[in-house]
């Protein structure tokens, strides 16, 4: 089937502002990013978006009744077939809702369940997709099923009190996170086993972190040459990818692109995905990619800001911050943020897109990167010839001493390469 062939789903985005909320972003730009998530997955038209104000929330409809009559004939006279709602919508809500407007609805967090399904590739992804879409559909039992209180009485030859359709339901789908969870740890012990295979190269890891669509994939490009998916699209990258690079001065460094970051992340997702993101605490350097030409920008620097520290990475980690997109700017604010830069350490201003403002980026990372050095003795035996070696790799060795134990060893190294060491 040709590309233009393939049937669309045409798709309407709501935005509940609801008045009492006083912690909510402002509507306008959040049913934007909203309208920017649906966009994210293929074959989906977005007809209209419209943020509703809520004075309250009803419990079982979520909007009042004339609000509901009023969008039923939108959605009826647009023809759409999806609604997409921009927070967290019951089981109850969501099955009324469809009801009453004869369409399929989903939540934010349903939404980006479908977008994570869509974009993960590696069988980490994969299998961190299914469990956060299987813990999200455990709470929403209620929707699948009309004939709740209907009791299965085994064969129905013996008589005695079944299990309802939902208990069975929820424990199928218990036993299939129980074996997604092991199928899971094996992944994740052989990531273990990928990263100590790194830790046995001497070469520092510097991790692109930042807000979704914030370009982190197209300054990967433009740094490593990779052809790595960079699209003007909400988590275009779900799976980090890892390049080794030769900067101008000669440093090699590992870059590794992570999943984008984004507010109100599912809590399922951020338990699902927290493996995925665990790549930034291995590295040795974090650069903060910002898209500096987003109305919302500070409250994404929050956002990403926030999950770091809930990553357990801390002002202490060396960060670095780059204000993308700097081509998108007017000349005002362009001038602005480049004297901003200007007088602000470990800040650049770059456009991934064309390659300016790239060479100061590229001088800092070797500096950030270069602990003081001290010199330390070390004692290994003989068997212990696969760690001596990477000490020669290193160029790190001063002086190399035979006993009759095995060797002494006087290293001049920063903190850094003590740390690999360790952990060979």
């Amino acid at each position: 089937m040709l590309e233009h062939d393939k049937p669309v789903t045409r798709a309407w985005v709501l935005h509940p502002d609801l008045k009492s909320d006083q912690s909510r972003r402002a509507a306008e730009p959040a049913l934007e990013e909203a309208v920017s998530l649906a966009a994210a997955l293929p074959d989906l038209e977005v007809c209209g978006a419209d943020v509703v104000r809520l004075p309250r929330i009803q419990p079982g409809m979520l909007f009042g009744k004339g609000k509901i009559d009023e969008l039923a004939g939108v959605f009826k006279a647009a023809e759409i077939e999806l609604v997409l709602i921009d927070g967290p919508v019951t089981p109850v809500q969501q099955r009324n809702l469809e009801k009453a407007w004869g369409v399929k609805l989903l939540d934010r967090t349903g939404l980006i369940l479908e977008i994570f399904s869509d974009r993960a590739r590696t069988s980490e992804g994969v299998l961190q997709v299914e469990m956060a879409a299987l813990s999200y559909q455990r709470t929403r039992l209620v929707r699948a099923w009309t004939h709740l209180e209907r009791q299965r009485g085994g064969l129905g030859f013996v008589g005695g009190p079944g299990e309802t359709q939902i208990e069975a339901d929820r424990r199928a789908i218990d036993e299939q996170l129980n074996r997604l969870r092991k199928q899971l740890a094996k992944v994740v012990k052989t990531r273990e086993l990928h990263r100590a295979s790194r830790a046995k190269v001497p070469f520092p890891i510097v991790a692109l972190v930042g807000y979704t669509n914030a370009g982190k994939s197209t300054l990967f490009n433009r740094l490593t040459g990779a052809e790595v998916l960079a699209k003007d699209m909400l988590f275009a990258t779900l799976d980090p990818t890892m390049r080794k690079i030769v900067l101008p001065t000669g440093d090699e460094v590992i870059m590794s692109d992570t999943v984008g970051f984004i507010s109100d992340l599912p809590t399922e997702l951020v338990a699902a995905f927290r493996a995925t993101l665990e790549e930034v605490l291995d590295a040795d350097l974090i650069v903060h990619v910002r898209d500096i030409s987003h109305p919302q920008t500070e409250e994404q620097a929050e956002d990403v800001h926030a999950i770091l520290q809930g990553l357990g990475i801390g002002d202490e980690a060396p960060i670095v911050e780059v204000w993308n997109k700097i081509d998108l700017l007017d000349d005002e604010a362009r001038a602005a943020t480049l004297t901003q830069v200007e007088r602000t350490t470990d800040l650049y201003g770059v456009s991934a897109l064309t390659g300016e403002g790239m060479d100061p980026l590229l001088a800092a990372i070797p500096d950030k990167l270069k602990d003081p050095r001290h010199t330390e003795t070390l004692h290994l035996p003989f068997a212990d010839g696969r760690r001596r070696a990477w000490l020669f790799d290193a160029g790190i060795v001063t002086e190399d001493v035979m006993t009759d134990e095995g060797y002494d060893m006087t290293v001049f190294w920063t903190e850094l390469q003590k740390k690999r060491f360790a952990q060979l």
